[in-house]
């Protein structure tokens, strides 16, 4: 991979990242005013806004999140297995979108659909999760892009 095409392919992972990051704290952002409001119509809108991330955002990002870091792997010295560190970041991030396409989009479905049909008097303790499991995930990915651990897997040394 060119330096060229490299830098812009990193540019692009690290917005993705961000963004995603992003996004998680404002779907924690929004759970939390759920959890916190009297106002029936504050609820309803969080709760609502948090479904827009889930379906129009979160799934786009984490996938573009997840191949730009996949080409980035493969395209530089880092490899996917060559560096432990790369695999447990790789792991994560589909640890992560496939518990946000299967797990927390449904979630965020079935919380806005009871919000809009229901009186509701407050927010779901079950929303709270995810964003802070999210975040710690990716918290602990930039950690890794930034110290990079451990050093080689088992399979880099044998190939060598």
């Amino acid at each position: 991979m060119s330096p060229r095409v490299r830098k812009a392919n990193l540019v692009l992972h690290v917005i993705c990242s961000v963004t995603w990051l992003g996004l998680d704290v404002g779907l924690l952002t929004l759970t939390l005013t759920g959890l916190t409001t009297d106002d029936t119509t504050t609820l309803r809108a969080a709760y609502v806004a948090m479904r827009l991330f889930g379906d129009v955002l979160l799934v786009p990002v984490a996938l573009l999140a997840l191949t730009t870091g996949v080409v980035l792997s493969l395209g530089t010295h880092w490899g996917l297995t060559r560096h432990l560190w790369v695999l447990v970041k790789l792991v994560l991030t589909l640890v992560a979108g496939t518990l946000t396409i299967f797990s927390l989009r449904p979630g965020l479905h079935e919380a806005a659909r009871a919000a809009l049909g229901t009186p509701a008097d407050h927010g779901s303790w079950d929303l709270l999760a995810p964003p802070v499991v999210s975040m710690t995930m990716y918290v602990t990915m930039t950690v890794l892009s930034y110290y990079k651990p451990w050093g080689r897997t088992p399979w880099a040394r044998r190939a060598r």
